[in-house]
């Protein structure tokens, strides 16, 4: 491997915001809905988040100690990369983009059921709600073309204004738990995955990916490594606290609203956290709440656009994809690479518009594709970090051991959650990586990909 080459970037991220910036891709990510999403499963749910808690440490351990061994803009790819070769580099970009790109739709999804709290007509309009999560979107997009800075700034007081809220939920609200209400078994369609234990197992398997979708986003402090101080030590801390505190307070808030809203009414809800607040603490309660959910949402849409466009870059540099990933603007943000990725979501959005009684369904749907779709980037992160520590053998405070067992553990749910995904989810993410096939055709006959993983100031253009 040749050393890196330095960046003329200015690195703008220290500890505080790249921490924020996972607590703000992650709550946010597939938290808001998740408890009307995973209602039928009962009791089931909260054993699924805490296994899921336990595993989403393992992948921030994971990620921290390959942000040591290489500090490489693109996160993922960048790994993937520089252990197995630009194909597998070039299938890591790929499922990766497409992961980001489908779980906007999703964010916009939460964002816009959440508004209907204060603006109840909003579910009656198709046509308004999908306007109006477009328009999220491209505001949040303009934002981050303006610069790192100003999208950074945005994350701090986003992140800020939601956790006070939610962690209220998750402290307080735990005395109005009902353990009845909390303790239902899973209510799932007769024959559904067998009987007795195989039912059990079964609804685990099916909670997993819509649980992961909530703790997706644990490794955005690894992809802008360009504008991050001493990102060798600043990445790998932020991970870590990042991770912990949303694997906190999404046990115990998933406890308190699966134990306090009654399983029908939650199935049906389009904002169950607010609704669970309105019965703990009255209308006010519920509002702000809802409010807290729309910043949180917004954070997310924020926090994605940022990485959104930083993985392609880093696969445009090194001729893996086209080269109108790789310009910057004057603010030297891949403004094309966004444009181009929430061209994608809005796409995929106005597929999938559909009215308010329907928000939960299109919500697992884009959940379970974006998952299954990141979960592949994830197990060649796993397999990478084995490859890279033998490789490398860098010197270091985390380099006298192999960390095998938290890379099988990382593997192994990767693994099982696009599993748990479905035959349709893994279909489709199959479909689109497989058009993917011509892109890398195509790039690699213009020019041979490089064997490094590139680190140089990419072309810059106007915007």
């Amino acid at each position: 491997m040749t050393a890196p080459i330095a960046s003329s970037h200015a690195r703008s991220l220290g500890v505080v915001t790249c921490s924020a910036l996972v607590v703000g891709n992650i709550i946010g990510s597939g938290f808001f809905l998740s408890p009307a999403a995973l209602a039928p499963y009962g009791y089931v749910a909260l054993i699924g988040w805490v296994l899921m808690a336990g595993v989403a440490i393992c992948i921030a351990l994971l990620f921290a100690r390959l942000a040591r061994i290489l500090p490489s803009v693109g996160g993922p790819y960048a790994y993937a990369r520089q252990a197995f070769g630009p194909q597998a580099g070039f299938i890591v970009a790929w499922t990766y983009w497409i992961s980001m790109w489908v779980s906007q739709p999703a964010i916009a999804i939460t964002f816009v059921g959440y508004l209907g709290v204060f603006f109840p007509g909003i579910g009656q309009s198709r046509l308004l709600s999908t306007a109006i999560g477009l328009a999220a979107i491209w505001a949040v997009a303009l934002v981050n073309i303006r610069g790192v800075r100003s999208a950074a700034i945005l994350q701090n007081i986003m992140v800020g204004m939601k956790l006070v809220p939610f962690i209220a939920i998750g402290s307080i609200g735990l005395f109005w738990v009902s353990p009845a209400t909390l303790a239902l078994p899973p209510d799932l369609p007769a024959g559904a995955g067998g009987s007795g234990p195989l039912s059990t197992l079964f609804a685990i398997a099916s909670v997993m990916p819509l649980i992961m979708f909530a703790f997706l986003g644990i490794e955005s402090s690894t992809v802008p490594a360009d504008n991050v101080r001493d990102p060798a030590r600043t990445i790998p801390r932020a991970t870590i606290l990042g991770t912990l505190i949303c694997a906190a307070i999404f046990i115990l808030c998933t406890v308190t609203v699966m134990g306090v809203v009654p399983r029908a009414t939650l199935a049906a809800s389009s904002a169950p956290f607010a609704d669970a607040a309105r019965l703990m603490w009255g209308d006010w309660a519920g509002d702000v709440l809802a409010a807290a959910v729309i910043f949180s949402s917004l954070a997310a849409l924020n926090g994605w656009t940022l990485v959104m466009g930083q993985v392609p870059l880093a696969a445009a540099r090194d001729g893996l994809f086209p080269p109108i990933f790789a310009r910057l603007s004057r603010s030297s943000t891949p403004a094309a690479g966004i444009a181009i990725s929430l061209v994608l979501s809005s796409l995929m959005l106005l597929l999938q518009a559909s009215g308010l009684t329907a928000l939960v369904g299109v919500y697992r749907e884009l959940i379970n594709l974006s998952t299954t779709a990141e979960m592949v980037p994830y197990a060649f992160c796993a397999a990478a970090e084995t490859t890279l520590l033998a490789s490398l053998a860098r010197p270091g405070p985390w380099a006298d051991r192999p960390f095998t067992l938290i890379s099988l553990i990382a593997f192994t749910f990767s693994l099982v959650t696009i599993y748990g995904g479905g035959a349709a989810a893994g279909l489709w993410t199959m479909i689109l990586t497989m058009i993917g096939i011509p892109v890398y055709a195509m790039m690699t006959r213009r020019q041979p990909p490089r064997d490094d993983v590139r680190n140089e100031e990419p072309q810059r253009s106007m915007p």
